[in-house]
């Protein structure tokens, strides 16, 4: 059984631009990741004739606050327009907004609102979904090192709220980078998350490099994913420890 490996362009070729790093991602044969849609030049993009595998789904909001749910909700609909022109099929959405990275309004202690925000803001972009033919991809995150004060973002939270939306166009992004710092047991998460998994994540820990430069063994993480028969996408979100050519083909042997 093989995956679909894609490639974060906002870590790996750095001295090129964004267009550019997209073509040589794909020349490598890889599909293509991005974060924001918002500063970018989506033509010059989809000009480069890369596969497009996510991107960011939003613009601002906390999906667990219920104003910040709607905000959410609403600049989705702008992100669903600009996935339209690179024909991207999952968007990527956090618990809470992020900042250069850190919580926009940190909170340390979720409360039972919070959930119920989160579960209805997601139902809410199911809808949205269904209706353009997109998948919404919760990601979760670690708070320990890259993102305090984010809540309901450990791996188990997100696979939760995934789970109690049953919504078919609501999967989770499973990062198997944030899950590592935050809980481990990456081989039972993969097992226990399931069909709830509409796409994974991996870098290695510590570093955030590509796989084979950390502690995750990850040819054991790829063979739990066939096990449960995932057959679906894979992207490396990581930098790249030394030249980028060498940490995509590192990539690529860990999950062939």
């Amino acid at each position: 059984m093989s995956f679909e490996l894609a490639v974060c362009a906002e870590m790996v070729f750095t001295d090129l631009d964004i267009a550019e790093r997209a073509r040589r991602i794909a020349d490598l044969g890889f599909a293509v990741e991005i974060w924001s849609f918002h500063d970018k030049e989506l033509d010059a993009l989809a000009a480069t004739g890369a596969r497009f595998s996510s991107m960011t789904g939003y613009l601002h909001g906390d999906l667990y606050d219920p104003d910040g749910a709607r905000e959410v909700v609403r600049t989705a609909q702008q992100a669903i327009k600009a996935a339209a022109v690179l024909d991207v099929p999952r968007l990527v959405v956090h618990p809470g907004e992020l900042v250069d990275g850190q919580a926009a309004h940190p909170q340390h202690r979720p409360t039972g609102h919070m959930w119920l925000a989160a579960q209805r803001g997601l139902e809410a972009l199911g809808e949205l979904g269904a209706d353009a033919g997109v998948t919404f991809c919760l990601e979760n995150l670690n708070t320990v090192v890259d993102h305090p004060g984010v809540p309901l973002a450990r791996a188990k939270d997100t696979l939760a709220l995934v789970e109690a939306v049953g919504h078919p166009n609501v999967k989770m992004m499973l990062d198997l980078y944030h899950a590592q710092i935050g809980e481990g047991n990456l081989v039972e998460l993969v097992r226990r998350a399931g069909a709830a998994i509409g796409e994974i994540q991996v870098a290695d820990v510590p570093g955030r490099c590509e796989p084979g430069t950390g502690e995750i063994h990850y040819p054991a993480v790829a063979k739990a994913l066939r096990d449960i028969g995932y057959s679906g996408t894979i992207g490396m979100e990581a930098y790249a420890a030394g030249d980028s050519v060498a940490a995509l083909e590192a990539f690529r042997a860990a999950f062939s």
